[in-house]
Formats: C-alpha cells, structure tokens, sequence
C-alpha cells in the first residue's frame, strides 16, 4: 500500500545470501524494517520459483506447537486426515519449487528453527527467508542483520538538499506527504528534519510513527518533544499487528523475550550515551546481579537479539545501542535503583582512562590515545556532567576536566571543555590547588577562543593561589599560559620572560610534555620579536626532545613555527618544507589548530611567490578548518592576524576579489581530510569540486528526472516536451529500474544530491 523507500544495497546483498543459502534469515531491531524487506524480496525473487512464494506469519502464533498448523493454513495444506500435520506439510511441499518466508520468529525460535530444518531436508527445491531479532540456530543458515536507514548525521547548517538523498529523509517526507499534503522538505525545516532522522535512528517504524504527528506539530516542534517519544509516537498503522503501532509497544516486545539477565545488562548499559568498548562495560556493568555471569556472554546474547550492535571497523570492536532502545534502558534503570551507583562507576572508569592518557601523553602514542579520546568523548563529556551535578564529586570533576587538557585542545573540543571547566569553578570555590589548575587549564581554552580578557582574569587568580601556597609547579602553570597571553595580545618580549621561567620549572619537576609546550610558543614569541635564528634554535630542539621520547605533537607545532620564521627570513623552500612536515603528522592527529595555522603559512609563500589562485584556496581551506574549530587566526595576536590578512589582501588585489572569492570559497567546504590533502600537493579542482558519479539516465531520461524533481505530473511533461504521455510513461519506468527507486520523492532526492554533493565531515 506504501512505497518502498531506499535499501537498494541491502536487497542486492540479501538476494546474493538467498543464492547462496537455501536458508537466509533476515536480523534486526524491532521495527528496522526486516518484514518490508522480506515483502520486497519476496516480489522481487517471485518469478524465480516455479511455484512462487507462500508467507507465514508467525506474530499471532503464541504456541510453538501451534506453529505447524499455521504453516499449513498459509501453505493452503488441505489434507483432513488424521495424520500429523507437519507429515501433511512435508508432503505437500516435496515436489514444490518455492519460496517460503516465515515472518517473526524471534518468539518460537526453537520451534521456527524445527520446522525450517525439517522442509529443507524433506524439500530440496524449497528455500526459506526468515525474519527474526536474533538467528535460528540450526545448521545451514546464512545471517543478514538488516541495518537502520540511512540518515544525515551530523550536518551543520544543512540544506534540503545535503540531507535530500538519505533513506530515513525520504521516507519521512514520503510519509508526512501522505498525512499533510503540502509538506515540502526547505532548507527551513532542513536541520529540524535531520535532527528527527538522526535521534530516531533512521529506525522506519519510529519514523513512520514520527510521520503521523506532522498532522498536528511542525518538524522542529516534534524536535523538542522527542524525550518523551514513547508517548508521542503512537497512532500508527490501525492495521499493523498491535506492537507496531506504538513504540513502546514494539520495545516491550523485545523486553519480554529477553532473559532476566539480559534484561538487567541492557538497563546499565543505559549509562553509555554513545558507543563503548569491552573493557567498559566489564567494569562498568559486571557487578551484583552481574559479577556471576561474564559481561560479554551476556552481552554477546544482546547482540544477537539486535538489541546492541557491532561496529567492527577497527580491531577492537565498539558496541552501541540505538537511541531508542537506550531511552528504554533508562527507565530500566530508574525502576531497577542503580542509577548512582552505576554512574560512579562509570564517572571512576572514564576518569581512570583520562588520567592515563595525560600522564602517558609524551610519547610515541599521542595519535591513538587522541583517537581513542574522541571515540569516547561522549562518555567523557557524560561522566564529567555527572560529576557536576554532585556536590562530593567536585575534586573529581576538576581532575577529570584538567587530565583531558589535551582532549579539549589538541582534539579540538574547545567549547565542550571550556563550558565544563567555567561549570567547575562555579563549584570549586576553595583557593585550592585543583582550583589552580582548573584556572590555568581554563585559561588555555579561553585563549585558543580568542578570549584574552577572561583568560586574563584566570590566569592572575592562578597566580595569587599559587604564590598563597608556595607552588612552584602550579605558578610555572601560570607563568606559562601568561606567556602566551602576552603573545596573542602583541607583547613578546614579555612573553619570552615568562616562557623562560615556566620552562625552567617544567624541566626542574620532570614535566616534559609542559616544557616542549613552551618551548614551541617560546620559539613563536621569538618570532615575532623578531629574533628569528633564536625561534630557529628553539624549535631545532624542540624537534630534537620530542624525537627522543617518539614524541610528535609539540614537534608539529615547532615545525609550524619554524615555517613562520623561514617565511620572515625570506626562504620560502624551506618555510612549505616545514608547514608540510607539520601537516603529514596531522594526518594523524587531526590538531585542527595546527592544521589550520600550517595551511596559513603555505597561504602566504603562495602569495609572496606571485601563485595568487594556490594563496586563494589555501586561504579558503584554512578559513574552512578555522570555522570547525569555532574560532579563527586573530585569537592567535596582532601580528600573525596582519600576517593573514596582508597575505589575504595581496593575493585578492592580484587576482581581483570576485575572483578571489570564487577560487575560496569552495575550498572553504572541504573536510580536515582534503584540506591536508590540497596543501600538499593535491590539485585544486580535485580537492575542492569533488566530482559527480556518471549519470546512469540517457540524456532524454535525465532531463524527464529533472521535471519529475520539479513536480510535474506525467501528463505535463508530456505537454511541455511535445510527446506522447505513454513515451513518458515508459521513460518514467526506465529511471525508476536505473535508479532503483520506486517513488518520484527519491528522484528529486537523486537530482538534488547531484545538483549539490553534500560536504560530509569525515575528519571531525
């Protein structure tokens, strides 16, 4: 009765599994959609099987003794003798050449698991597709978990057409069109629809549901009522089976198949607000009711239910739940009275992995330790929010806020941090030292914002405790970030006093990580002191103790700032050498700041060379990398501000600005991924105009798809291209096949996607 949105990979890859096996069972969560693909499987594969398809539907069947009668009804068995039924069953299908789906089995999987087995071997013309939460088990079955639709993602400042060809987009706005007439997926209601997608987890059936309420609510205001979406998302299908017409109705389903266990696990994992590994959910979750069974027997049980999914791109696999599934969990959580207990255990394990990761951070794996921050960050983000919302917690909250300095800054969570760590000096008022160096840690987010004043006011306070309690180390903190205040505010020969002090006291107490730190910005306040061989010098052994220790971060930088100094002095060879060298390491560790800063130096050799087009996108990519961060190059000081835009100025005058702006602007889209890429050396057209898949639609076809995207009804694109209607019906067929679409809303999806390539963020 409804079109059938999408999932053109996953019908060619269940089909290939249908070749293979004689037995496929199609696994997934509740309402993913197994069953509408099961149909279309079914209609698709008809003509394959001499004797068609039969579909039984297990759902009714409460009764695994029950279930052979069914099969027989729906099988059309006739028999009135009274021999067995399954004997009948057998009988009847021996010499068929069919295709049998049994629907629903996760309730009678024995008894499914049975029957399947007992055709198959009896039967060698028949094959069986099963739907089902988790597998059947038995010999011989071929297993294809049936992922969630496709959505936006994270998308900043989407338009209609970013988010046009997603699957979970288009069935919503198929959908909502079959409720609201008018609906129209506009770059207004584009970010609001997103956001629907995404925090229903491209799951069909909540969007289906979601789809309903458009009647009476727009798409933003159903946005801000999504936390009590087990109440707002009912009033589905009145012909569905009763479980698929709320939400809640669908989740309780999967509750009541699981073991008490299994329950009890799926309740604690609620604690993860995003994804988490092994190692995480034993420590966290394996305890009282959980400390005799191993985590991961009892996890592995949630995973064949499809109640927790795999992501297997890396060796170590990370696990998640849906969003919907999760909200489930916490109200688990709330009736089960562990929610404190659990989140102190989470609060001290995440707290534990940040520690380490400080503590470990000059050395050979910064990268990875980077990466696995990111992958967590939020957990981290969670387990320091729950901190602050308790009073005994504060030592630990600031703790956890200082041992993620690196995270914030080099990970490139700048606002994150900086709004947690303002949050902790709310409440950790003492003039302690972990408020000291909450305060120094603060201050370094607020400069990298380009705030100075805010920066200024933390840093003196530091100071003050610091010279109160006689701490050396915490006043060569001070010290430290003063110096490079003093830098972004065009003092420094100031800076160069207090770096030298800071750097004394690093080296005195063991720190080296903070001694390479300021060093580099030491050689960067030489620079622009103008004692340009002096930053050479600096930085020359800056390179020389991080390549001792197999350190690269603050190598990076030193790199940086010596492409700054080459500049100065006139060597421009030198100067791309060194602003290279830094951004091969970003390849690795994504420092959005250093990424955006080297990109900045090659903006300007391009520019003193008389390479106005290169100065142009390069100025354009940093600009770009400078927008994701949240900040820009003039919280950075006066005098590499007037370096950028003398740079930006001169290119500009060279080629004309209209010119100018139209070689940066694309640029400016490019992820942190490509931007590296075209500073060395990728061509620029490749980098910033990535090119379309070749159309499959002959030029006549491509042009009906395009009045198809516009509205027009067959009869009028008959009209207006002078043909006759029935020529524009098989045109129509024609693109439909090619494009393995089944609706005119996934054609303007098509036309909107090519018309507009989204720019996907995959270096964030």
């Amino acid at each position: 009765m409804t079109s059938f949105i999408g999932r053109r990979r996953e019908i060619e890859e269940a089909r290939a599994r249908l070749q293979q096996s004689r037995l496929v069972s199609l696994l997934g969560a509740g309402g993913v959609g197994k069953t509408r693909l099961a149909e279309e499987l079914a209609v698709r594969s008809a003509r394959a099987f001499r004797d068609s398809v039969r579909w039984i539907d297990l759902a009714p069947v409460r009764d695994p003794g029950a279930l052979p009668s069914a099969a027989a009804a729906a099988l059309g068995v006739t028999d009135q003798s009274s021999r067995a039924v399954m004997d009948k069953v057998v009988d009847h299908l021996q010499s068929r050449h069919l295709l049998i789906v049994l629907d629903n089995c996760e309730h009678l999987l024995s008894a499914a698991g049975e029957f399947a087995g007992t055709v198959l071997a009896a039967a060698p013309e028949v094959r069986v597709l099963t739907t089902s939460r988790e597998p059947l088990g038995i010999a011989g079955e071929f297993t294809y978990v049936l992922p969630p639709l496709s959505t936006p993602g994270d998308v900043e400042d989407c338009r209609a057409a970013d988010i046009a060809p997603f699957e979970s987009v288009s069935l919503l706005v198929e959908r909502a069109q079959g409720v609201v007439a008018d609906f129209r997926l506009t770059d207004a209601n584009a970010p609001a629809v997103a956001q629907l997608c995404n925090q229903l987890d491209g799951i069909p059936l909540a969007i289906e549901l979601a789809a309903a309420r458009l009647r009476s609510l727009s798409a933003s205001q159903l946005v801000e009522r999504l936390d009590q979406r087990f109440a707002l998302l009912t009033g589905g299908d009145r012909a569905a089976m009763p479980r698929q017409q709320t939400l809640r109705a669908l989740i309780d389903w999967s509750y009541e198949l699981c073991s008490d266990t299994e329950r009890r696990l799926w309740s604690r994992l609620a604690v993860f607000p995003g994804s988490f590994d092994l190692e995480a959910a034993e420590a966290i979750t394996g305890f009282g009711e959980l400390s005799d069974s191993p985590v991961i027997d009892v996890l592995d049980r949630l995973v064949g239910k499809c109640l927790v999914t795999v992501d297997r791109s890396t060796e170590r696999l990370r696990y998640s739940q849906l969003m919907t599934v999760r909200e489930y969990g916490h109200e688990l959580l709330d009736r089960g009275g562990e929610r404190d207990e659990l989140y102190r255990r989470h609060l001290e394990h995440y707290s534990e992995r940040a520690r380490r990761s400080s503590l470990d951070w000059c050395g050979p794996g910064q990268s990875e330790t980077l990466a696995e921050l990111r992958i967590d960050h939020p957990n981290l983000v969670a387990a320091l929010d729950w901190a602050l919302h308790d009073d005994s917690q504060r030592a630990a909250a600031a703790e956890l806020a200082v041992a993620l300095r690196y995270h914030w800054i080099a990970g490139g969570n700048l606002s994150d941090g900086r709004i947690r760590l303002e949050r902790i000096l709310q409440r950790l008022t003492e003039p302690t030292r972990e408020r000291g160096d909450v305060l120094w840690v603060t201050a370094w987010t607020a400069l990298i914002q380009g705030d100075r004043d805010a920066a200024r006011e933390h840093l003196d306070e530091c100071t003050a405790i610091a010279t109160a309690l006689g701490d050396e180390r915490l006043r060569a903190h001070a010290d430290h970030w003063a110096g490079i205040h003093a830098v972004f505010s065009g003092r420094p020969a100031d800076a160069i006093l207090l770096f030298r002090d800071a750097i004394a006291v690093h080296r005195a107490v063991g720190d080296t990580a903070s001694a390479l730190t300021a060093s580099f910005e030491l050689g960067m306040a030489q620079t622009y002191d103008g004692r340009l061989d002096d930053a050479l010098e600096t930085c020359r052994d800056v390179i020389a103790v991080a390549d001792r220790h197999g350190e690269k971060w603050n190598k990076a930088y030193a790199l940086w700032v010596s492409s700054v100094a080459y500049f100065h002095l006139g060597r421009a060879d030198d100067a791309v050498d060194a602003a290279q060298q830094a951004l091969r390491i970003q390849r690795d560790f994504k420092d959005k700041i250093c990424t955006a800063l080297s990109i900045e130096v090659l903006s300007w050799v391009a520019t003193s060379s008389g390479d106005a087009n290169a100065a142009a996108t390069l100025c354009g990519a940093a600009k770009g990398v400078w927008h994701r961060l949240g900040t820009s190059v003039a919280a950075f000081g006066p005098q590499i501000t007037d370096d950028s835009q003398s740079s930006e100025r001169a290119a500009a005058r060279m080629v004309g600005p209209g010119e100018f702006a139209q070689l940066a602007t694309p640029a400016v889209r490019l992820t942190i991924d490509q931007a590296v890429d075209l500073a060395l050396g990728t061509r620029t057209e490749d980098a910033a105009a990535p090119v379309a898949e070749a159309s499959p639609l002959t030029k006549r076809e491509q042009e009906i798809a395009e009045l198809l995207a516009q509205g027009l009804s067959n009869r009028q694109i008959a009209e207006g291209l002078v043909i006759s209607r029935r020529t524009v019906d098989g045109h129509v067929e024609h693109i439909f096949d090619k494009l393995a679409v089944s609706s005119r809303t996934q054609v303007a999806a098509w036309v909107a996607a090519r018309a507009h390539p989204p720019a996907v963020e995959t270096g964030r």
